[in-house]
């Protein structure tokens, strides 16, 4: 029945009531008007605190990866000078090494050169005494037959070493003769 009578006053039933309409846009003005004030602001707040956040969390991770590319820049140079100091120190080593080993072997070409020294100054010392004892034995032999051939005794000291130093003369002289090696 509320149709009809609605249908008959030529009222739609779907459009609202102009004063619905007029309270509606009241209540959407205060209702606007208190966000304005109150709330928007806060938004706004809000938005800027978090583009402020963003934009410096953008800055300090900016911040941080040119300081860990300056910190990588560093210990790039460390780790170089590290290799390089490395290398002279295997430098240094290796001529420390060729030092010593020089020193050594010279050490022991002195050792060699005094050992053979000393057995030269051996041998001549064996030498001497060699010719001494055979000098003496010459001499001896030398007298006995120097008295086998003429027939009397050498007696006096001076001649009997007279003979057996020029015997020995003729026999030094005959042996600086002789060829080396031959026999």
């Amino acid at each position: 029945m509320n149709t009809s009578l609605l249908a008959a006053e030529g009222v739609n039933p779907l459009a609202p009531h102009p004063v619905e309409i007029i309270v509606g846009l009241i209540a959407f003005g205060l209702l606007l008007w208190v966000l304005a004030k109150t709330v928007f602001p806060q938004f706004e707040k809000i938005y800027a605190e978090r583009t402020d956040k963003i934009e410096g969390g953008l800055k300090r991770a900016e911040e941080a990866q040119a300081e860990a590319q300056r910190i990588k820049q560093q210990y790039d140079e460390q780790l170089a000078g590290l290799r390089a100091e490395a290398a002279r120190i295997r430098d240094d080593a290796r001529a420390e090494g060729q030092q010593i080993k020089a020193e050594l072997r010279a050490e022991a070409e002195a050792e060699a050169e005094r050992i053979r020294a000393r057995a030269e100054e051996q041998i001549l010392a064996q030498r001497e005494a060699a010719v001494r004892s055979l000098r003496a034995e010459v001499g001896s032999l030398a007298t006995q037959l120097a008295e086998r051939i003429i027939g009397s005794e050498l007696s006096d000291p001076a001649r009997r070493s007279a003979t057996v130093d020029s015997f020995l003369q003729e026999l030094e002289g005959l042996g600086s003769r002789q060829p080396t090696g031959a026999n």
